[in-house]
């Protein structure tokens, strides 16, 4: 199966350039070029970005092998290409990282996203798990969230995560507005919980901004 592991070594190879003279271009050590090349480890956004830029491709090309060119002529490309690739965090790290600068140093992201300006600068993604949110969201969908935002612009229909003491990982609900209070709401019809207050030592850690699914 074809890895970004195996294209950066055939990229690299067509290109005859060796793993250390790699290393060099982008300011890497050449263990970490070994690395990627054997899918050991998975580059950061920058040292991706350094690659692709290297290399003449694209991000999502090192990363899926798909690009844009790849797309029939009688479709746009359905997200822009350049920019920040956003990662993919766990629920338990939504609710514990208020920003992702404050990802330890040398965390590994195992999956990314295309980019999405709406995320902002330290905007992440996350995979929805249950069906508290059907039919709009489907087990497995990658959402996208922006952590910078004011809580006063929240409106109600808001899509928004929420991270709660005693609570190992954060939730995503609907947010409805009201003159003393807010509430969290499920999407599906069918689930037990409706209308939840957002009580103290529950806090709005996220606005939800997009959504991306495979087919």
């Amino acid at each position: 199966m074809e890895t970004l592991g195996t294209r950066l070594k055939a990229l690299r190879k067509t290109k005859k350039v060796t793993q250390q003279q790699l290393a060099d271009a982008i300011g890497v050590s050449k263990t970490s070029v070994i690395y990627w090349e054997k899918d050991d480890n998975l580059p950061k956004h920058e040292s991706l970005m350094a690659l692709s830029k290297a290399l003449s491709v694209t991000p999502d090309f090192l990363l899926s092998g798909k690009s844009s060119g790849d797309l029939d002529a009688n479709i746009s490309t359905p997200f822009p290409i350049s920019g920040r690739l956003v990662p993919v965090i766990s629920w338990v790290q939504a609710g514990t990282w208020t920003t992702v600068e404050a990802v330890p140093a040398g965390t590994q992201f195992e999956e990314w996203l295309p980019p999405n300006p709406k995320c902002g600068k330290h905007g992440y993604g996350l995979e929805v798990s249950g069906e508290s949110m059907l039919p709009d969201f489907r087990p497995g969908d990658k959402i996208y969230v922006n952590p910078d935002f004011q809580v006063n612009d929240l409106k109600t229909g808001d899509l928004v995560i929420v991270s709660c003491e005693g609570d190992k990982a954060a939730t995503f609900k609907k947010l409805i507005v009201e003159t003393d209070n807010m509430y969290l709401q499920p999407l599906n019809p069918e689930w037990s919980e409706k209308a939840i207050a957002l009580e103290d030592g529950c806090k709005l850690v996220g606005k939800v901004v997009g959504l991306y699914r495979d087919v």
